[in-house]
């Protein structure tokens, strides 16, 4: 074989070679990112989920009408499903009986508009809580001794969290949006900066992480800010909350040991 073509053939072979080892490391990459995003969320394939939809502000449970953007935050949520190879159970808020660590679920929506979330917040973030006034303009979020207030059309805040209720069960994640809008920007930073969260937390970590939202009026839910990892401050009762369960508690007393099941 003249040397002029037994150097193509090889130069061929050559490439053709390093083209499948990058298409096979690539692959590899892919697996495993994918891999990590299904041990995060909880979500092998073939597995379902729940994504717990929240009331519009405003409405009863009798209504069941659910705000435009939050019906977008579900949308988010159910790619993010799909990509993991699993299928999602929408239910209504007020409409789910089951305790948690089955399945994952993507509950959304602050206490007072699904109380799913309310129950979330009571066994796993009682350092949390909300006022919301919708006639007097007042919406608060209070996460330990620090209060976040809404400024209608210039800041919202968000709490996104995630819970398990121990060893080998299934994640909870907690939409806690002041707004429909809120709702939607913490889902959009659930499902696209996932990576992000599980470098930070790890797969298996739990978290509370508190995020603004700028200029809702005029930028909707894109402009997002993290704010800080709220976690301790959230996991622990308040001063106020933890007065307010003890009142008949002599001073200078301990509260009695809660006995582990």
């Amino acid at each position: 074989m003249d040397g002029n073509v037994l150097n193509i053939v090889l130069g061929v072979a050559s490439s053709a070679v390093s083209a499948v080892l990058a298409w096979s490391l690539q692959a590899a990459l892919r697996r495993g990112r994918l891999n990590r995003q299904r041990a995060f969320f909880g979500m092998p394939p073939g597995t379902e989920c729940l994504i717990v939809a929240p009331r519009k502000a405003g409405t009863t449970s009798e209504e069941r009408v659910v705000a435009q953007r939050d019906v977008y935050a579900m949308m988010e949520l159910a790619a993010l499903v799909s990509d993991c190879g699993a299928t999602a159970e929408i239910i209504g808020a007020g409409e789910v009986r089951q305790g948690v660590g089955g399945r994952a679920e993507f509950c959304i929506g602050g206490p007072l508009s699904n109380e799913r979330t309310a129950a979330h917040l009571r066994w796993r973030l009682p350092g949390v809580s909300v006022t919301a006034e919708w006639e007097a303009g007042v919406n608060s979020l209070t996460i330990g001794e620090q209060t976040y207030v809404r400024e209608k059309g210039l800041v919202e805040y968000a709490l996104l969290a995630r819970i398990t209720g121990g060893e080998g069960e299934r994640p909870t994640f907690l939409i806690c949006g002041q707004t429909a809008t809120s709702n939607l920007a913490a889902s959009r930073v659930l499902s696209h900066r996932h990576r992000e969260l599980i470098r930070a937390h790890g797969r298996d970590g739990t978290f509370a992480l508190l995020l603004r939202v700028l200029q809702p009026d005029a930028y909707g839910p894109d402009v997002v800010e993290f704010v800080g990892d709220v976690t301790a401050q959230a996991s622990v009762p308040s001063p106020a909350a933890a007065a307010a369960t003890e009142p008949n508690r002599p001073a200078g007393t301990a509260a009695a040991p809660v006995a582990s099941a």
